[in-house]
């Protein structure tokens, strides 16, 4: 899985503190999920679609055979 969460991130002139404090969790959380390190669950999945305002699908990407 691959995700957009840093190219939302930057478009919204977020930090990743801002964006952590947003959706509940450390900026450790938001460094590794952007890193790709870390898959986010399904309820922080949304939480970070809220913010940026678009479709979970459009963050999170399933790549082909996942």
């Amino acid at each position: 899985m691959t995700n957009e969460v840093y190219k939302y991130r930057k478009a919204m002139k977020l930090t990743q503190e801002d964006l952590a404090k947003m959706v509940g969790v450390t900026r450790q959380t938001i460094i590794s999920i952007e890193q790709g390190k870390y898959i986010a669950s399904l309820p922080l999945a949304l939480k970070i679609a809220r913010v940026f305002n678009v479709p979970v699908e459009s963050i999170f990407i399933m790549e082909e055979g996942e």
